[in-house]
């Protein structure tokens, strides 16, 4: 599976996400489940319709974030594992699912801030 860099934007700063895998429609199916955290890498979704995701058989916990065509965040939330539906407060394009692991740390921590050194 070919991945790329991925630029999103927070309050005009940006930051890199690096292996992102762009969903193709097995992807969309599947997403994170059966994934293991340290393995696991981000993936984009591309969406026209706003929609739900759930965590059923995803067995750590994730960021979800919503992101505007541009690649703004919009939203994002902390998902438990077997929620059974999330959903961003405001209109969206894509969804990005970063697993929490070691590798991915940073990107979190610049997403949800000092709040996430906390858990």
């Amino acid at each position: 599976m070919a991945t790329e860099n991925l630029k999103i934007f927070l309050d005009n700063k940006e930051i890199v996400i690096k292996d992102t895998l762009k969903a193709n429609q097995f992807m969309k199916l599947k997403g994170l489940m059966f994934s293991t955290r340290e393995r696991a890498l981000p993936m984009l979704f591309e969406t026209k319709n706003p929609l739900s995701i759930h965590s059923f058989f995803v067995f750590y916990e994730f960021l979800a974030v919503w992101l505007d065509d541009k690649n703004n965040i919009v939203d994002h939330k902390i998902v438990k594992p077997f929620s059974i539906r999330e959903i961003a407060e405001k209109d969206f394009a894509k969804i990005l699912e970063i697993p929490l692991n070691r590798r991915y740390y940073d990107v979190v921590n610049f997403i949800v801030g000092e709040r996430f050194k906390n858990n």
